[in-house]
């Protein structure tokens, strides 16, 4: 039992591996976890199922009743709502409805919980600039496309490398060249490059890093 309760925070560019780690993380240590980017990715499949309702206000109603549970349905994962996600993360409104629920997650975290685990792209400096550890998870765009190519066709998606990799290289550019909160490496973050890292080896790397740390 950890004695005190602890926050992480990962930030990565899309499919390097943070919300694998994360997830995996938050198993080993009871955690809250929290894949950030799911987010906007229901933001933007609201917003594409329902165009002409999916308001500020539709989203804000939407967003306070939102279920963790609901972040993991299979509709959120194709490479077009990952793109509009990404464009819909530079709206400053909507990105303040967003800060506000992972805020929540980060911090109001259930007792049973030894504490959060939230990955995205500005959580490091962002969301959880008080974590108690922080990683910068990232991977080569060749390793990233493959493992993004493979996760979508076992989800039975129809797409190409070619096109994964299309979509992967402008979510990158949106990521790390839009005004509000870009994806950055704080001076404070841990790099870990999982391009010749297997699942297991990289999980590894972390526990041993979070456990020489903290106290049971």
């Amino acid at each position: 039992m950890i004695k005190k309760k602890i926050k992480i925070a990962i930030d990565s560019p899309a499919a390097a591996g943070g919300g694998t780690i994360g997830k995996a993380l938050s198993k080993y240590f009871n955690l809250l976890y929290l894949d950030t980017g799911k987010i906007y990715r229901y933001i933007a499949y609201l917003k594409k199922s329902s165009p002409r309702k999916s308001n500020l206000n539709f989203l804000k109603k939407k967003i306070k009743v939102l279920k963790l549970k609901e972040l993991e349905k299979q509709s959120l994962s194709s490479n077009e709502i990952g793109t509009l996600a990404s464009l819909i993360a530079k709206d400053k409104k909507i990105r303040q409805l967003v800060y506000n629920f992972q805020i929540n997650c980060a911090y109001k975290f259930p007792k049973k919980f030894n504490g959060s685990c939230l990955d995205g792209r500005d959580i490091t400096y962002k969301i959880i600039p008080d974590a108690d550890f922080k990683f910068y998870i990232t991977a080569s765009l060749k390793v990233r496309t493959i493992r993004r190519y493979k996760e979508l066709i076992k989800l039975g998606k129809k797409t190409t490398i070619a096109d994964v990799r299309k979509s992967i290289k402008s979510r990158d550019y949106s990521d790390l060249n839009r005004r509000i909160s870009p994806l950055k490496r704080t001076k404070d973050s841990i790099l870990i490059n999982t391009s010749n890292l297997t699942k297991k080896a990289c999980f590894l790397k972390i526990k041993n890093i979070i456990e020489k740390e903290i106290k049971y």
